[in-house]
């Protein structure tokens, strides 16, 4: 169980990224390419990079 003394742990934004990425192609392969297949694309790109910055910086 997570303790609330402010420290998030990097893989919820792993498994948060990977989420996005299945609902962005879901969502491109429903409707194509729409401004919110963008946006889950674009929210998807920034949840991978913040894993990345707080696993290896």
């Amino acid at each position: 169980m997570g303790s609330l003394d402010g420290v998030i742990e990097p893989i919820y934004f792993l498994i948060t990224s990977i989420g996005f990425v299945i609902l962005s192609f879901i969502q491109y392969k429903k409707t194509g390419k729409t401004v919110e297949t963008i946006y889950l694309t674009i929210l998807s790109v920034f949840f991978i990079v913040c894993f990345v910055i707080l696993n290896f910086y």
